[in-house]
């Protein structure tokens, strides 16, 4: 099984440095979130992950050796990458995009194999997108269009999938069907998934392991019942908050405490 793990890892843009000393390993075959307030560097620690982002200090190793002296299609063969809003060109269907995730797997004079077309038939059932292959992808519903990515990173056939805030710009029925859709992935598929998430709350659900940052570093990290209370919810959103099990899963639930929100700095905007 694919190991990632970061040793010291600093990131930045330019002279701007936005992740800080970043040390830890990705629990193999588990759900991992990444959450924390805007800005705190959790996108930037996915694209270091991903290998887009060269880090100007210490190291992103995947299996024990430096990602960025590996081959990049010998990477992409372990780690499949959504990122943010993803877009695709005008026109494509379904099926060519999916197609495009074996890309890693081409060789110059065998294009195309049984294998892939076998890895690119089973993207589109695991993601039910069976029926929907010669749509048009800007033609699908924003939960469809989201699978249609997924369904690419799974025709990559990794063991590795990481995904920059997959439910953002999604209705709350769309964020589940995505969501479940990646449990069911990791349960059934032994797929590690790593995500970053706005919701704390869908964090607890689906994640086996958090990681909390705030101003580019970990704050802390572990299962969503050792990481999310109303101690971490202060430290790194700034926000009063009362934990509770959360009714349907027994997962740590955030309620805002308006009660005790922190007053307005002075010349905010109310």
């Amino acid at each position: 099984m694919v190991t990632l793990e970061t040793s010291e890892v600093v990131l930045s843009y330019g002279s701007k440095r936005v992740v800080d000393d970043l040390d830890f390993v990705i629990p193999a075959g588990k759900i991992t979130a990444i959450i924390g307030a805007n800005g705190s560097g959790k996108s930037t620690c996915l694209r270091g992950l991903a290998r887009v982002l060269r880090p100007v200090g210490g190291a992103v190793l995947l299996n024990g050796e430096d990602i960025h002296l590996q081959p990049t299609k010998a990477v992409a063969k372990q780690i499949g990458l959504l990122p943010q809003g993803p877009t695709a060109p005008t026109g494509v269907t379904v099926s060519d995009l999916v197609r495009r995730g074996r890309y890693p797997h081409q060789r110059l004079f065998d294009q195309w194999s049984t294998e892939d077309e076998a890895a690119v038939q089973k993207a589109l059932f695991l993601t039910a997108l069976n029926d929907a292959s010669e749509e048009h992808v800007d033609h699908l519903s924003g939960g469809q269009r989201q699978r249609a990515w997924i369904a690419m990173a799974l025709a990559q056939e990794t063991d590795l999938m990481l995904l920059d805030e997959p439910t953002t710009h999604l209705d709350i029925a769309h964020q589940v069907e995505v969501l479940n859709l990646l449990r069911d992935l990791n349960r059934t598929e032994g797929r590690t998934v790593v995500m970053v998430l706005h919701d704390i709350n869908q964090g607890c659900r689906y994640a086996d392991h958090v990681v909390a940052m705030r101003d580019g570093k970990i704050v802390n990290q572990g299962s969503p019942q050792e990481v999310v209370n109303s101690q971490m919810m202060d430290e790194v959103f700034g926000l009063a908050a009362v934990v509770i099990p959360d009714p349907v899963t027994g997962t740590p639930l955030c309620v805002p405490d308006v009660v005790k929100r922190r007053p307005l700095a002075p010349g905010s905007i109310p």
